[in-house]
């Protein structure tokens, strides 16, 4: 059982037109603070000077660092702006019908329910029966981060994705029967050409069907937000801001890797991978991004890219977590060969579906990093299938398409 609860007061764009102003991308969908210095130049009004405050700044030499006592200073000086900003207005008791579409998927919807979900209903140690399954490990300084922002600024920003099993289609159906009834309060395009479209659903007999809807799905994964529902427990908030998704409308795009440097000699790449993988020239001239699963691309300056499949006995088919690819590479490549163990070690770089392999491949070729590494996208039933086994995934393993965006709903707490 899920529940979710109405937001107490949300702020939201006032009409399309503030959408397109406030909203942004992530602050994880960035690869550099500079990036997100550069967006928010182009666009000082996004949510961005709130959530990435540090950015916020004239120049990029100036870019200060996150979480800092003047950071949050600063996003709490801008979300009071925000309040009083014309672009914005507050919206009570309200769920919200989310819908992205894109053009890579054409025709179809990806539309979720959003409100207050509750930290209560996280699967912990403590609460081992919670429904709402995290899959990927908490870095405390991360979440505190996020805390802190929250406190700074009184409200939660960021939303977490999650995803239901809906496997009769009844949410689905429901969502879209309201979609298609009604106008959206406000609709923005993105960076990426995707249409990101929002209905406010009062507390009335409707928005109670959906919870109710909600309430025989038996349990939800996080997609996207592990920190982001952290942080608001670590606070004791009874809510955190989330949206739900039936799962088989969601899309798992690739999650690369590069490496800036190697804790060993590495000199002979065919020499030393070809005793666990089997190793090939990738097909096609150009950078390669693998798409079936245990099909992985190298790339190194002299080798150019290479075809590189898990040899017998590398991985347990059995285990659903190691059997991903993204988790033999830690193990067999990063670890075994390059000596780099810990996956939050900084010479390792977690490049999203944002950034393609011809990106990955400049990268190398301009001395920026020594190495690049495609992998193929984990697919719904491994994300699924790991979840239920109550097993974690490998770090930055799944880069979910199309993102929510930033900024179309705020949740507004209580002093």
């Amino acid at each position: 059982m899920i529940t979710l609860d109405p937001i107490p007061r949300a702020l939201v764009p006032g009409n399309s037109a503030a959408a397109a102003r406030l909203s942004a991308p992530n602050y994880d969908e960035f690869q550099s603070d500079l990036e997100v210095w550069e967006a928010l130049q182009a666009n000082p009004d996004s949510v961005l000077r709130v959530t990435m405050a540090h950015c916020d700044v004239p120049e990029a030499s100036e870019i200060g660092h996150a979480d800092s006592s003047l950071s949050l200073k600063k996003a709490m000086e801008n979300m009071s702006a925000l309040l009083s900003d014309p672009l914005t207005r507050v919206a009570e008791d309200v769920l919200y019908v989310y819908e992205i579409t894109t053009p890579a998927r054409p025709g179809v919807r990806q539309i979720g329910l959003g409100g207050m979900a509750r930290t209560d209903e996280i699967r912990t140690h403590f609460t081992p029966e919670g429904p709402i399954i995290r899959n990927e490990g908490i870095r405390e300084a991360k979440a505190q981060g996020r805390a802190r922002l929250i406190e700074a600024t009184n409200a939660i920003v960021g939303i977490v994705n999650l995803a239901v099993p809906d496997e009769e289609g009844r949410l689905t159906r429901a969502l879209e029967a309201h979609a298609d009834a009604n106008r959206p309060d406000f609709e923005t395009g993105d960076e990426h050409g995707n249409q990101h479209r929002v209905w406010l659903v009062k507390a009335d007999a409707e928005s109670r069907r959906f919870q109710e809807l909600l309430e025989w799905e038996p349990e939800a994964y996080v997609a996207d937000g592990n920190h982001r529902s952290a942080a608001a427990a670590l606070l004791g908030r009874r809510g955190f801001l989330a949206v739900l998704f039936p799962a088989g409308r969601m899309h798992i795009s690739p999650y690369n890797r590069l490496v800036t440097e190697a804790a060993r000699p590495f000199e002979d790449p065919s020499a030393a991978l070809s005793g666990v993988f089997e190793v090939e020239a990738a097909p096609g001239d150009g950078p390669f991004q693998p798409t079936k699963t245990h099909e992985i691309g190298f790339y190194r300056p002299g080798s150019g890219w290479l075809l590189l499949r898990p040899g017998p006995g590398v991985f347990d088919p059995s285990d659903p977590a190691r059997s991903i690819d993204h988790d033999i590479v830690q193990r067999i490549l990063f670890d075994d060969i390059l000596g780099i163990s810990d996956p939050a070690d900084a010479r390792l770089g977690f490049v999203g579906a944002n950034h393609n392999a011809t990106w990955l491949q400049r990268e190398v070729d301009q001395e920026r990093a020594i190495l690049a590494v495609t992998l193929p996208p984990v697919t719904m039933e491994q994300f699924a299938n790991v979840c239920r086994h109550g097993r974690m995934m490998p770090p930055k393993s799944t880069w979910f398409e199309p993102k929510i965006r930033s900024g179309l709903v705020m949740g507004l707490l209580e002093p």
